[in-house]
């Protein structure tokens, strides 16, 4: 099972930044993917998770509305579009996968239940 991010960099506050996440060796049909935000010295928190089996999305209050998960399952791509970045958006964005067991959703945004992870990728918002 692998996970790879793409799409961070640097962008100026009120800026916009498409992340990529491709997951390879499994199918969205047993996982649900989310993406998680580390800023510098802090935990990693659940900032949007996806269950592409059945197109249910979930979101962080700090970002809903500016951010959108999506997904591609022919590409076994999921996205996450940030629009309207603020400087506190910085830090490394990682993907990670987890099992689509009963209930799963109420646990979307504990990283310790997701089972596989990205390396991330970092974003860069300057004020």
């Amino acid at each position: 099972v692998q996970l790879v991010e793409s799409g961070g960099g640097l962008v100026q506050a009120g800026g916009s930044l498409r992340l990529s996440c491709v997951a390879s060796a499994f199918t969205f049909d047993s996982y649900a993917i989310g993406w998680f935000h580390q800023a510098p010295g802090k935990d990693r928190e659940g900032v949007s998770s996806i269950s592409s089996h059945d197109g249910n999305t979930y979101y962080a209050d700090s970002v809903r509305g500016r951010f959108t998960i999506s997904s591609d399952n022919a590409k076994n791509t999921v996205y996450l579009q940030m629009n309207s970045l603020k400087p506190e958006d910085t830090g490394v964005y990682y993907c990670a996968a987890i099992s689509r067991t009963v209930d799963w959703w109420r646990r979307w945004a504990l990283a310790y239940r997701y089972d596989y992870w990205g390396r991330g990728t970092q974003v860069t918002v300057s004020s």
